[in-house]
């Protein structure tokens, strides 16, 4: 078994900190923390040079949180200091990792991901008529810390850098000996590769060709329940013995009932949002609005948040549940074609005659002075005339939202005083302004058709 060395050197070179400062940062560069750090970035980065090359980074300063959403998880987050070090060690040691796994592993890694495990998920789903469904127990805090750093010396033998991985791994604070603190890049490496034996188990072992792996979900097809039923058997002494987890319940069925995958129901022919995602997305969708209307979210942050929500939503064939959600909470639809802001504003610049910024082009209605665009009859028109529905926005699809704002291109969202002074709201796909009436009742429950 060949084992790669030298890696600390490579590690601590001044090109691979700043690209691991440079992707630490992405999309933090407003952050109080991350902004000390570029400010003595070539003193902070050559600090970090001598400690990781001496082995004695500081590690364990996290801020740790709860999130309830799907289940309850400690999250521990590391500072930014620690964080570019976890990037600098994986720009190096994540192809490493990423060898030992089969095709059929989904998770952190490059060129896969949620969406790539669906689609090969229903390939096999077509093809078979029975599935076995398994889930690891609490696997992030279960994780045996022993276990892990033997897998980890047949891939590399830098002492340096085994020490460093091992008080990585060590930090997590949970139980002795056990557990990887969800938060760190590193973790969600290890944790991957924690599972590779299992993968090569199932695969050069049992011949198992119709399998896939996301982190800790794990699903395998079959043409009856007895075979499927030797295999759960199978796994769960391979995970008790070899290492040291703990399956929850499984579940074997036939796939035409659809499986639960990732946030998805799989059928045979088609993929729809599970009962738990449809609940999410409503009350989500419910509590943005409301953060909006509260004045707590600024228009730019509710569409940041509307945009990551409706992504994920239209994965699925979700049309209907899209029509249901804004037509039981008030929402209408706007009229909005599923493209960039910028690229609608670039085609309205380009219409509109040059020096007549004022003329109405052709084929377009009057509107009358003093109403929103949503009030107009033309906002609900395509370029060809027909009616647009955005939550009909068709699925595996993007979709970006829109806010009905009097803003220049380039310009962010403004303070409040454009909101007040506008009475309008911003338009989300497929949103109106919501009916906030004296006879309208509260919606306090999701619709049982829902």
């Amino acid at each position: 078994m060949k084992r790669t060395g030298h890696l600390m050197e490579a590690i601590a070179n001044p090109e691979n900190l700043r690209l691991a400062f440079w992707k630490a940062a992405r999309g933090k560069r407003s952050r109080p923390d991350c902004r000390r750090f570029q400010a003595g970035l070539d003193v902070n980065l050559g600090c970090l040079r001598e400690q990781l090359l001496a082995g004695e980074v500081p590690l364990g300063q996290y801020r740790q949180f709860k999130v309830f959403d799907p289940k309850e998880r400690t999250i521990r987050v590391a500072g930014f200091r620690e964080r570019v070090m976890h990037h600098a060690l994986m720009n190096h040691c994540e192809p490493i990792l990423d060898r030992a796994a089969v095709f059929d592993s989904y998770a952190c890694r490059k060129g896969k991901g949620r969406l790539a495990a669906i689609d090969r998920a229903l390939g096999f789903a077509r093809r078979y008529g029975w599935f076995l469904k398994m889930d690891v127990r609490k696997y992030f805090d279960s994780v045996d810390h022993a276990t892990l750093m033997e897998l980890l010396e047949r891939k590399f033998k830098d002492p340096t850098l085994l020490s460093l991985f091992a008080r990585i791994v060590a930090s997590h604070g949970g139980e002795a000996g056990r557990g990887l603190p969800i938060g760190n890049l590193t973790s969600q490496h290890f944790a991957n590769y924690y599972l590779a034996p299992l993968d090569r188990f199932l695969k050069e072992r049992w011949r198992r060709r119709a399998y896939v792996r996301y982190m800790d979900d794990l699903v395998v097809w079959g043409h009856s329940t007895g075979e499927l039923c030797e295999i759960r058997d199978q796994v769960q002494r391979f995970l008790a013995f070899e290492l040291k987890l703990e399956l929850k319940p499984v579940g074997i069925n036939r796939t035409a009932l659809g499986m639960d995958f990732l946030g998805f129901r799989l059928y045979q022919d088609r993929v729809k949002l599970s009962r738990r995602s449809k609940l999410r997305f409503a009350r989500k969708f419910r509590r943005y609005e409301r953060s909006w209307r509260e004045g707590r979210w600024t228009e730019l942050q509710l569409q940041q948040r509307m945009q990551a929500l409706l992504a994920f939503v239209v994965e699925a064939d979700s049309v209907g549940f899209r029509r249901r959600v804004l037509e039981r909470f008030g929402m209408v639809a706007n009229g909005l074609l599923p493209r960039e802001t910028w690229r609608q504003l670039e085609q309205q610049r380009q219409e509109l005659p040059l020096g007549e910024p004022q003329q109405q082009q052709a084929g377009q209605s009057q509107q009358q002075p003093g109403l929103p665009p949503s009030a107009c009859p033309s906002s609900t028109l395509a370029p060809d005339g027909a009616p647009v529905d955005p939550a009909a926005i068709p699925s595996r699809g993007s979709c970006l939202l829109r806010a009905n704002t009097k803003v220049p291109p380039g310009a962010g969202s403004g303070a409040g005083s454009s909101i007040e002074s506008s009475g309008r709201r911003p338009l989300c796909a497929g949103s109106a302004p919501i009916d906030e009436s004296p006879g309208t009742p509260p919606a306090t429950k999701l619709d049982e058709k829902i």
